[in-house]
């Protein structure tokens, strides 16, 4: 009797283990996100993006991280959530790169 009981526990702990194995790690992703948040702050302090532009950056940004929680919010960060995070960060990449380098210059930042 007493391995029934210890069998039918060992067995519900296998099944339980994956729900706490849980993946939400998102690494690339938060990589991606210091590395334009400071591609951001050069841009700031060169003067190559101006308060407008800077702006919206930073709310591209914002709404990335906000669909990065919700992604995280049911405890598990799908391969389609990832591509999704993937493609925005993308997109706001290239926003960066095209608003840093258009003809629109303020004066640069000092510290």
């Amino acid at each position: 009797m007493k391995t029934v009981n210890i069998a039918a526990i060992v067995l519900a702990s296998l099944f339980a283990i994956p729900a706490f194995a849980q993946n939400t790690n998102t690494p690339n992703i938060d990589k991606r996100e210091a590395n334009q948040q400071a591609r951001i702050a050069n841009g700031i302090n060169s003067g190559a993006l101006t308060a407008q532009e800077t702006a919206n950056l930073e709310k591209r940004e914002a709404k990335i991280e906000a669909d990065k929680q919700m992604a995280k919010a049911d405890g598990k960060v799908t391969k389609a959530e990832r591509a999704k995070l993937q493609h925005e960060e993308n997109r706001a990449s290239k926003k960066i790169y095209a608003k840093k380098h258009n003809a629109r210059a303020t004066s640069p930042a000092s510290n």
